[in-house]
């Protein structure tokens, strides 16, 4: 029976085989607006992009819609329909549109990258399989041959 310090040794020879044969094109080169998109992507993704996003918009109306306007009777800078509230936040789609579309392509075609790698690599286990179903036909005949 193996030791348990044989079967560590041997997760860790799998586990850097398994690294060594990851597919480079899953870990490549970014380039900084590649870097900044992903980036980007994964901080607007994130509930503190979604408070802090909830946060300034009650802000934004609080400030135009009562303090300026009737605790220091001024005149608010974006009234009701707030309309500049509206030009800030379709700018902001039309902006982190493309953004997150270009990171949705880039983990698509690594997906696509991990998909073949997958494929080629399960190929390659059953041709080896097949191989060793052979060998041990051939123990198999041998033994039988023997007896």
């Amino acid at each position: 029976m193996p030791k348990k310090e044989d079967a560590k040794e041997l997760k860790e020879r799998i586990a850097k085989k398994i690294k060594q044969d990851s597919h480079p094109l899953l870990n490549p080169k970014l380039t900084f607006s590649q870097k900044a998109s992903d980036s980007l992507t994964k901080w607007m993704g994130s509930w503190t992009f979604i408070l802090i996003f909830i946060i300034l918009m009650i802000a934004w109306i609080w400030l135009n819609g009562y303090y300026l306007a009737k605790a220091l009777s001024g005149i608010p800078f974006d009234p009701f329909p707030y309309i500049l509230l509206n030009l800030v936040l379709s700018t902001l789609a039309a902006i982190q549109a493309p953004i997150i579309l270009m990171s949705q392509n880039r983990e698509s075609q690594k997906d696509r990258i991990r998909s073949e790698y997958d494929y080629a690599v399960n190929r390659k286990a059953e041709k080896e399989i097949e191989e060793i179903q052979k060998q041990l036909d051939r123990i198999e005949r041998h033994i039988s041959k023997k007896k």
